[in-house]
Parts: structure tokens; sequence; C-alpha cells
């Protein structure tokens, strides 16, 4: 099950729907209102992600109500609405882990790169963008614009001190995210921050998936640019897992409904090739994984 952040033409205002697998897309409060539901639907996927579990039931008992009665009145189409971010405006900075593929780390340096702990980083949330919305590639600020595609999990139930076996509980879904990068800056100012939170450097999208849709799955993650495959790594090839990742950060910081965590990308990004090839105004950036959708976004 997939759960989208939706604009309906003309409007301003993001709303909660779902995706069937058929790709139609289920608009949550009409069919809340229409089956007779009590159910309140959240108005923005942070409240949803609070309420976790409960959230993803009442949208599989809308959904089977829908699609037994026919209900056209609730279903759109990807062509009647825009996707949105799923996280459109995130209440705190999205939370990165660097060089957690091994080739990428050898890629951007040598085996002392390879971390033996979590590189933890951040962008700020300003950096959010939907699918199909354009990076800016930032004239006069960067010449050096690249990629990392990423799988990113989103935080339902809020914790500290978080043990890897109790990780799953935490979880409330997965998206994809770009991780764009300005290298210039990034080795000018000696730290990731700045380099990564230009305006626009964090694509995310196209929704969030329920935890059991890929959970056991040793999915495989994908970046193309202008439909050339740059990038490709199974998910077991992080060097930290998910349930890692969540155990060290939240040891002394809370993990709260909403918060993004992006697990790091793999090999192949434009700044490892040589010469690099990074991106360049009108390049197609597709950050694509089994089961979690295709995320694309060209550089304008």
């Amino acid at each position: 099950m997939k759960a989208a952040a939706v604009k309906a033409e003309g409007s301003v205002r993001e709303k909660l729907a779902i995706v069937t697998e058929d790709k139609r897309v289920i608009d949550m409060t009409t069919a809340a209102r229409q089956s007779g539901s009590d159910y309140h639907v959240p108005e923005t996927m942070i409240q949803a992600a609070a309420e976790g579990e409960v959230f993803w039931e009442e949208a599989e008992k809308l959904t089977k109500w829908v699609l037994a009665n026919n209900r056209e009145d609730c279903i759109q189409t990807f062509d009647d609405v825009t996707l949105s971010a799923p996280i459109p405006a995130p209440l705190k900075n999205i939370m990165c882990a660097g060089k957690n593929y091994r080739d990428h780390a050898l890629e951007m340096g040598s085996e002392a790169d390879v971390p033996e702990d979590p590189i933890i980083f951040t962008k700020a949330p300003t950096t959010v963008i939907g699918p199909g919305e354009e990076i800016h590639s930032h004239p006069g600020i960067t010449e050096e614009v690249d990629y990392e595609g990423e799988i990113a999990v989103i935080i339902g139930k809020e914790g500290s001190g978080i043990s890897a076996e109790q990780a799953d509980d935490h979880i409330f879904g997965y998206t994809l995210v770009n991780d764009v990068t300005a290298r210039d800056l990034q080795k000018r100012h000696k730290q990731f921050f700045l380099g990564k939170s230009l305006d626009t450097f964090c694509p995310m999208g196209p929704y969030i998936v329920r935890p059991e849709e890929i959970k056991g799955k040793d999915i495989t993650l994908e970046t193309y640019v202008n439909g050339e495959r740059r990038q490709q790594a199974a998910v077991s090839q992080m060097i930290f897992s998910v349930s890692s990742l969540i155990e060290i950060i939240s040891r002394a910081i809370t993990l709260q409904p909403g918060d993004v965590i992006a697990t790091g990308t793999p090999a192949g990004v434009g700044k490892g090739f040589n010469p690099p090839r990074l991106l360049h105004p009108g390049d197609e950036v597709v950050v694509t994984a089994e089961g979690l959708g295709r995320l694309t976004n060209r550089v304008q």
C-alpha cells in the first residue's frame, strides 16, 4: 500500500491519497465521507505518520470499500493530480548517512574512507521538492551539481534509545530521495551541510510505501541520468542497515513522526567518474527502486 500527498488541479493544499497497484489515486477524504466511516483522515503525512499502523489499516479499509463498490467519485488518475513530496515540509532537518555503501566510499577516496561508524549529516527542510519539480542548478553559486539516489525511511512512532530489534516498530514507511550535492561547496566549506542544502536539493517521492510491502526484500536501487543507468545496488550492500542507523541516531536524539532518514547512496555518482560527469541544465534524473516507484526530476 502506498500513500501520497497530492494536489488537485487549481488547489494549493495537499491532501492524502492512496495509490493502488494499477496506479489509480483514491482520495481518502472523499472515500471516508462517502463510505460513512467515522475515521478522520489526517490533513498531513506527518499526522499520518504519527498514527502509524492505524493510518495504514484505515487506508486499507477505505481502499477495499472504494474498489469493491466501484466508487469512481473517489478515484482519480495521475493526470488529474500533481504529486507533492510525501513530506513536503519536514519539521526538522533531513538526516543522512554518508558513504554507507563501500563502493561509493572507495570512489570518493580510498579504503581509509570506508567508515567504521555511520557518517551522519543533515540537509535543510527547504531543500525538499516533489516529483516532476525542477532542481535549480544555482549558477554563480556552484559549478558542480551532482546526484545521489537513495532510499529514505520515514519515522512513525516517536522514540529515543531505540534498539535495532525495535527499529521496525518506529518506521512509518519508505520513499525515495535524491541527495543532490554541490561538490565544490562541499569541498570548500570542509563539511557537508551547505553543499547539501541549497534550495531544491532534496527531491522526494513519489509516495510512501507501507513497510510490509518491502520487508525482507533485498530491493535494488538505481539512478538514471538522461536514460543512462549510473547507479545500481541492493540494500544488502549498505554498510549500516536501516535498523542500525535508527539505533545509532536515536541514542541521544529523539526521533519523531515525519522525521526523514536518507540511508546513503551507492557508487556511480557523477563526481566518481574520471573525468566527472556532473549535472547540467536540461538533464533528467530518475531514482527508482523495486516497489518504491520512480522519482523523476529535471535540472533547471
